[in-house]
């Protein structure tokens, strides 16, 4: 008889699964049953099965007793039918060991073809088992051998010894190995996503997205909101982003549009005095793609009658504090979350979402740039720029060839170069001591609050320029400098955002919303609107978490005048605003309540939570970076037949290199 014993390797992978067990809270007990005779039915089951004495695993089925995750040394003893795929397989002659993996977890199967007749049938099915490959197993629960527990599974004590095996479906072998360190391209896991989908990481994700939004339907139902749907077809407006059409074919030539959010109809349900709000809404954009960005995705939609931009915004604190108490270990950097201005999020980080992790500030030079000599500073102050900087401590000793990478990586994003002024022991070094006095260069050290040892960089250019450059050459240096700690989440509000801005368009400036038209604005500045539309503060605000936009809402316009106004100021006609606004301006004039709200993005929250690179990695079934479904081929052609039904000819653009390279998914 071969013995147990002389394996080395009768312990489970360690990355094959973690204790979900007991983040999924299973009971940990089943109980011992008894071994039918072989080729009989117990209660209808298939061949070999068997029932537990004493009930049953709230999880169990027709197919098996228990899960893979739940077995633990309590458990010793007893008869039990576990149901999974072949995660990993070790034949040592004899002895073949099996990790059996489910969505719960991992068990170790040992198959001893001499422990008894049935034993060498199921080590004759184990010899034909190949990864992936749809097992039930039935055997009994015992204690691994001193020394080859893993404490890294929660089945980790234990295996269960095979008495009987059944093939349920046989596997190809996979495109790639389902590990956690998959090796893959991204459109290969895509392509077979509901491959990539059985790797622990990725099942991971989808349980703790399913659990956020568990927890934020119970958070919003304790507090009196009511979820309601709204349609997802309905009418195309103009609301920042391209529409989805879906053409009618009862009204030829006529379309709906999927919605880019359920703005008009939360709004209408407070004018029908619903009072509090929300969905777990589906939305639809369609816009170039990104790392944090789909066409179609999720977000908690909320509104409220009545309220003040505290009640929204205490509303959403509280639950973001508690959801990720309830489903991380993360701590929260600074709670209350701080709140900061449009203005000094700008000054400050270059960007109006921050990541308020670590320091280094961005400080702007203002006069102290027209000190000496220096052209380039000079030049940029006289064309209307500025001159802005960032210190980075401790990186005085950077070499030339670190300083270059550093200078390219700012020309990649737009700048004509990075000045360098290193605060190294012998004094400072940089190309604008030929140009400044001593006392000159003192000034710009002190404005930017360098000391020995310190790297400060500096861009010269227009305020944009600057400010897209040096808010990511900030996060670049924070990484390089690990001052990025990954458990903490870092949230804020930005408030006192611009109604208005000015954009160009088709050589033609006109004022755009820079959130959405329907934002009220600070009590008093209605008058503005017609004088100084520009120095109107809207009454929004968004969170940010970690440097993303997590979500933002506003105070609402609930007075069809002043909408109109707005749809007025954004240069749409009287027609054209009684044509794709008429309905709300109406329902305005029947008593619309004082009403806000918010709207979050689900997948960015989630791909936070989980420590994600993409959204991608948080979404069952994502879209590619181009935009193409790769496991369903979508988009696709349609019949002709489908097209005459719909009145619909197809009138394909002139080819061009771009859309050549698009097609294939270049």
């Amino acid at each position: 008889m071969a013995s147990r014993r002389s394996s080395s390797e009768a312990v489970g992978s360690p990355t094959s699964a973690d204790k979900v067990a007991e983040t999924q809270k299973l009971p940990a007990k089943t109980t011992k049953t008894p071994k039918t005779a072989k080729g009989a039915q117990a209660n209808g089951k298939p061949n070999g099965a068997t029932t537990p004495k004493h009930g049953r695993s709230r999880l169990a089925t027709a197919l098996r007793t228990v899960t893979c995750g739940e077995l633990t040394a309590a458990n010793i003893g007893e008869s039990v039918i576990l149901t999974g795929w072949v995660g990993h397989r070790r034949d040592h002659g004899k002895l073949i060991f099996i990790d059996l993996r489910d969505r719960y977890g991992l068990t170790q199967v040992v198959i001893d073809p001499e422990r008894s007749p049935e034993s060498a049938e199921a080590h004759a099915i184990a010899n034909e088992a190949r990864l992936e490959y749809v097992l039930r197993v039935e055997g009994v629960v015992v204690r691994r051998l001193p020394g080859k527990e893993n404490p890294a599974l929660s089945t980790g004590e234990i295996e269960v010894e095979a008495q009987h095996i059944d093939i349920l479906n046989p596997a190809k072998t996979t495109p790639f190995l389902i590990a956690d360190h998959v090796t893959a391209e991204e459109a290969t896991r895509l392509r077979y996503r509901y491959l990539d989908l059985r790797r622990d990481t990725m099942r991971k994700n989808i349980v703790l997205r399913h659990r956020a939004v568990k927890f934020i339907r119970d958070y919003m139902d304790e507090r009196g909101f009511v979820e309601v749907e709204t349609p997802i077809l309905t009418k195309s407006t103009p609301e920042g982003a391209r529409d989805y059409l879906v053409p009618s074919r009862t009204y030829p030539g006529e379309f709906y549009a999927l919605p880019q959010a359920p703005q008009q109809f939360k709004q209408l349900l407070m004018v029908a005095g619903l009072d509090r709000y929300f969905q777990i809404a589906r939305c639809f954009r369609d816009e170039d793609l990104r790392s944090d960005r789909q066409p179609e995705f999720t977000q908690l939609d909320v509104e409220m009658s009545f309220v003040d931009e505290q009640d929204v915004m205490g509303l959403i604190e509280g639950m973001l504090i508690d959801l990720i108490h309830a489903t991380t270990t993360k701590r929260i950097k600074q709670i209350p979350f701080p709140h900061i201005s449009y203005d000094e999020a700008m000054r400050s980080y270059g960007i109006d979402r921050p990541d308020m992790r670590f320091g280094m500030l961005l400080v702007e030079l203002g006069d102290l740039a027209r000190l000496g000599t220096f052209k380039v500073f000079h030049d940029a102050i006289d064309n209307g720029g500025m001159v802005k900087g960032i210190r980075a401590p401790g990186l005085a000793s950077s070499t030339r060839k670190e300083l270059d990478a550093l200078t390219e990586f700012a020309k990649s994003l737009g700048a004509k170069g990075l000045v360098t002024l290193a605060l190294t022991p012998e004094g400072p070094r940089s190309p604008l001591a030929r140009f400044m006095s001593e006392d000159e260069l003192r000034q710009i050290i002190t404005k930017m609050g360098g000391e020995t040892g310190d790297l400060i960089l500096f861009v010269a250019d227009s305020a944009k320029v600057c400010n897209d450059v040096l808010w990511r050459l900030r996060i670049k240096l924070a990484e390089q400098l690990k001052l990025i700690d990954p458990d903490e989440m870092s949230l804020c509000w930005v408030v006192d955002f611009p109604l208005l801005e000015e954009i160009e368009e088709n050589g033609v400036t006109r004022y755009h919303a820079t959130h959405n038209p329907f934002s009220g604005m600070q009590p008093g500045q209605e008058a503005m609107l017609e004088s100084e539309p520009l120095k109107v503060i809207a009454r929004q605000y968004d969170i940010v978490c970690n440097g993303y936009e997590i979500g933002g809402g506003s105070i609402r316009i609930n007075k069809a005048d002043l909408q109109r106004q707005i749809f007025r100021l954004l240069g749409l006609s009287e027609e054209q605003i009684d044509e794709q606004f008429g309905h709300m301006l109406e329902a305005f004039e029947y008593g619309a309540p004082p009403h806000g709200g918010i709207a979050l993005g689900i997948d960015r929250l989630v791909m936070l939570l989980a420590d994600g690179e993409t959204i991608r990695d948080v979404t069952a079934f994502p879209k590619m970076q181009t935009g193409q479904d790769a496991l369903m081929r979508a988009p696709s052609p349609v019949t002709e037949e489908q097209l005459r039904e719909l009145s619909l000819a197809i009138r394909l653009p002139e080819k061009t290199e771009q859309t050549e390279q698009k097609k294939a998914g270049g």
